[in-house]
């Protein structure tokens, strides 16, 4: 049975965001020159933001409080952008991964248990990308808001945008109203900016681990798999151990075969990803401090605090959702070693195609040694371990931090 993408409900979502972007696969010359015009509406929204916030920080400069505001904005900008442009360079070896996942992934030939894999597999994709939506979606929405509240009851000359632009004309009506618009529409863009890429690579990274757990029962339950799927072909030719054997050395090879593509594609996704999982990991650390300031200190106002409540829970969902789908591919690409181990091997004789598939087994098990991983540029392994070094360098950061807040006001 055939697991088609039309049940995913997370790459269903992700590629829409994806299309809203304009880093999307095209069928047509058509339907290329629409994605071209949105991805460039994307890039200027992007440096419009840029602009702004540019704009607002060399106007602000000495006021601790808005520089803070400024700067956590400037990072949520910065960060799209510069994924953005990464996947641009990328964009071939970024589409053969998607068309590569859709093929091979979602529309491959599954028995039950595999499939309850793959099943499996697509619930965590689905609350990874609703959780990071939801709370991404809760801090422009704050951001909207506040403006509107605050300028509840105040007359034309006090009015306020959600990003300050410091130009006077701009509190007359209509260019505030049309100012308004132009923020809101870029705030948009911005957010969709901000998590689609990252949803699409926790997709990959879980995708690409359930792969290697399927094909870790494969190894392990290579006899059974034969006996139930092949029977007849099997009790035909299986009537001696030499033909036993040759059979099992011909699946066999077959599960390596899938073991190298496992392996060529963790490799690709490293290729394209792994400058954007840099990025990620050095601003993860200065986003979660300024988030976390700025929500725990009460000398802030209770709108901006819900504003980077919802953009600290963001952060935070961000930072687990890409550790945890790179360590599953640690963990699955491991474990290749045991399941492989736990195959009918020690059943074959010692024939020509016995000692060959012992000998391709042990090679096996010591590639199985260096698991695949997504790496900081080669920097250091991203995992599970550096969700706890990201918080902890965090928590240094916001100590600091505080203890200049504190010098100020006193």
């Amino acid at each position: 049975m055939a697991v088609s993408k039309s049940n995913d409900v997370s790459i269903g979502i992700t590629s829409v965001f994806m299309k809203l972007v304009g880093l999307w696969m095209a069928a047509d010359r058509a339907e290329q020159r629409v994605r071209d015009c949105t991805l460039s509406y994307t890039l200027i929204a992007i440096l419009f933001a840029v602009w702004v916030q540019a704009r607002d920080i060399y106007y602000s400069w000495g006021d601790f409080s808005a520089c803070l505001f400024t700067t956590c904005n400037i990072l949520s900008v910065a960060v799209p952008l510069f994924k953005i442009l990464v996947l641009l360079a990328h964009r071939k070896d970024f589409f053969r991964l998607i068309l590569y996942v859709q093929e091979k992934f979602l529309q491959a030939e599954y028995d039950d248990y595999e499939r309850k894999i793959v099943m499996d597999c697509k619930r965590k994709c689905t609350f990874f990308v609703c959780l990071l939506i939801f709370s991404t979606k809760g801090t422009l929405i704050c951001y909207v808001i506040n403006p509107l509240v605050a300028n509840i009851g105040k007359n034309e000359s006090d009015r306020i945008l959600p990003f300050n632009m410091w130009i006077d004309s701009l509190i007359l009506s209509p260019y505030f109203e049309l100012a308004f618009v132009l923020q809101v529409l870029s705030l948009y863009h911005i957010g969709v900016s901000y998590f689609c890429f990252d949803n699409f690579l926790c997709i990959m990274n879980l995708h690409a681990a359930s792969q290697f757990r399927i094909l870790q029962y494969r190894m392990a339950k290579m006899a059974d798999l034969m006996r139930s799927e092949k029977r007849e072909k099997y009790e035909k030719l299986a009537t001696s151990p030499s033909n036993f054997a040759r059979i099992s050395y011909a699946i066999f090879k077959e599960h390596v075969r899938q073991h190298q593509t496992l392996i060529a594609y963790c490799d690709k996704l490293e290729e394209v990803f792994n400058l954007i999982v840099l990025g990620q990991v050095l601003t993860f650390s200065l986003l979660i401090c300024l988030d976390g300031y700025q929500v725990l200190m009460p000398i802030f106002p209770t709108r901006r605090r819900l504003i980077f409540t919802f953009h600290l829970s963001a952060a935070l969902s961000q930072l687990l959702m890409f550790t945890y789908s790179c360590d599953c591919i640690i963990r699955e690409s491991t474990r290749v070693a045991l399941a492989v181990y736990s195959g009918p091997w020690p059943l074959l004789p010692t024939t020509t195609s016995g000692r060959m598939m012992r000998k391709d087994l042990t090679l096996v098990i010591m590639r199985s040694g260096s698991p695949c991983c997504l790496t900081a540029r080669r920097f250091f392994v991203v995992s599970l371990e550096t969700y706890t070094g990201v918080l902890s360098s965090a928590v240094s950061y916001f100590t600091l931090l505080k203890q200049r807040g504190e010098s100020i006001s006193s």
